[in-house]
């Protein structure tokens, strides 16, 4: 430990022009050095026995009373455990990662998991319009609350599911940026314990709107009705409400994911949106439709060229049909028609 001087005045440090190195007291340690006409404080201390040497800053812009209180915090940690010229030197050479720019990686790093490429070009939506004007040129370890709030805010009640996934979004990019050390302060963007006690629930303030979907006492009249149309929109979307299944399962499904003397579809996982193989017990009529279906190719149901039934080829056969029920809205027939008149309500 450094002896103690006695301590000096500000009106001594003005007045001293003698060259030289002085402790001035009051902090052990704390030194000014003369040189010419500058004046530079400085804390001497050691760590595992090596001498080190702390720079405070010059007199007149930092004080004598200013220079004891940065010596006095630099001291405690020192006591700590921290060297403060390390952490210094550190702090100085730390690579700077905007969240921008990792943002960009965590949309490439995350891109091959994604099965729709619209998932990707979303991300980058919502990123670039809420998030980038506001943090995309922040340093990832400066975000905090209040800039994850001045993203959230504007649009949480007006446009809350678009602000919830945004939310999740950039949560994930501070997570990427935390465990690859850019950052160490907690996620700012985390909801449970954090942000749902700053924002109200989405439950609260989200309008959800659900597919439009016939009532499933309509359903037969509206089969036989599809009947009367010969094309295979029209046998792929009597197969999504014989199968309860989604659209884009049904306008993909292969000849090859069928086992018809075990009345069995299984479904891949690449083509699930829960990621798992689903497998579909197929009824009476869904068996009835296979046995007559011409096998034109590999796809059940083949667009022009061989190739798949477009995405809204069986919208357009209900718009054509008068109807402003969706394709999958059939889901929620079924689900409605189970949980209502049979004992299976899940």
């Amino acid at each position: 430990m450094p002896k103690m001087t006695a301590p000096k005045t500000d009106r001594w440090v003005a007045t001293l022009t003698t060259e030289g190195v002085f402790a001035v007291g009051g902090i052990p340690g704390l030194v000014i050095r003369v040189r010419g006409r500058s004046k530079q404080w400085f804390l001497r201390y050691r760590v595992n026995g090596k001498r080190r040497e702390l720079s405070l800053g010059s007199y007149p812009e930092k004080t004598l009373s200013e220079a004891r209180m940065l010596a006095l915090e630099a001291r405690k940690r020192i006591t700590d455990g921290i060297d403060p010229l390390a952490e210094r030197t550190l702090t100085k050479t730390r690579i700077v990662v905007t969240f921008e720019e990792a943002a960009r990686q965590v949309i490439e790093a995350k891109r091959p998991e994604w099965k729709n490429p619209k998932h990707g070009a979303q991300w980058e939506s919502t990123l670039t319009q809420y998030a980038y004007p506001v943090i995309g040129m922040m340093d990832l370890k400066e975000i905090d609350t209040p800039h994850v709030l001045k993203v959230l805010e504007p649009i949480w009640t007006t446009k809350n599911e678009t602000a919830s996934r945004l939310r999740g979004r950039i949560e994930s990019v501070l997570s990427w940026g935390i465990a690859r050390k850019y950052r160490n302060n907690p996620n700012p963007a985390k909801w449970t314990g954090h942000l749902d006690t700053l924002l109200p629930k989405p439950s609260k303030v989200q309008t959800v709107e659900h597919h439009k979907a016939l009532h499933y006492d309509h359903i037969h009249a509206f089969i036989q009705t599809l009947h009367q149309r010969e094309s295979i929109s029209a046998l792929a979307l009597e197969f999504v409400i014989l199968t309860a299944c989604r659209s884009g399962e049904v306008r993909l499904a292969t000849w090859d994911e069928l086992d018809l003397e075990k009345r069995l579809w299984t479904i891949p996982a690449i083509r699930m949106k829960a990621g798992k193989e689903h497998t579909v017990p197929l009824s009476d009529g869904a068996m009835l439709m296979l046995e007559k279906l011409p096998r034109l190719g590999p796809y059940l149901f083949p667009g022009p060229k061989g190739k798949p039934l477009s995405d809204m080829a069986l919208t357009q056969l209900m718009r054509g049909m008068g109807m402003s029920e969706v394709p999958h809205g059939f889901r929620s027939s079924f689900r409605d028609w189970a949980g209502e008149t049979t004992a299976h309500p899940r």
